[in-house]
């Protein structure tokens, strides 16, 4: 009878000493938080390209949305920017986005797409061309620029220089 004494003795004592305690894991757990909550600022402070890589892509995901409605629906789409306040929209749409501030902001358009000096536009139609343009998004003296060719409504991102 004192085998299975002992037998259930050193499993309880294995199983106790496996684990780890409530403290422990809240410890681990803050510590993890704490560094997800450093880390980001610090990867935006050493890379600054970063932000501009992004601003890019975002400036170009929403000139292809415009050319996605304007082909879809079989009528004209404008995304329409303005280089003061960093915001862009489609026109009869309601989404829109904002650009991170910080950058410098260049449109060029046709004239006919000029609504005042700091707004303007790129307009696609429904064959999926487009009045063409570019936008300029640079910090200093570099930074990227979204192109949009007039014939094929094609949109490219390309690193700029001064």
């Amino acid at each position: 009878m004192r085998a299975p004494t002992s037998q259930c003795n050193r499993v309880v004592g294995r199983s106790a000493g496996r684990g780890f305690t409530l403290v422990e894991l809240l410890v681990v757990l803050a510590i993890g938080g704490l560094l997800l909550a450093v880390t980001p600022p610090l990867i935006t402070a050493v890379m600054p390209g970063v932000e501009h890589k992004a601003a890019a892509r975002r400036t170009a995901a929403g000139l292809r949305l415009a050319r996605e409605i304007a082909v879809a629906q079989g009528r004209d789409a404008a995304w329409v920017v303005d280089v003061e306040q960093n915001r862009y929209s489609i026109e009869g749409d309601s989404r829109g986005g904002r650009l991170p501030g910080g950058l410098d902001l260049e449109l060029v358009a046709a004239e006919e797409e000029m609504q005042t000096e700091s707004v303007g536009a790129i307009r696609f139609y429904p064959d999926g061309s487009s009045s063409g343009g570019r936008v300029i998004l640079k910090r200093g003296d570099s930074g990227y620029q979204v192109g949009v060719n007039w014939l094929t409504g094609r949109i490219l991102i390309a690193e700029w220089e001064e």
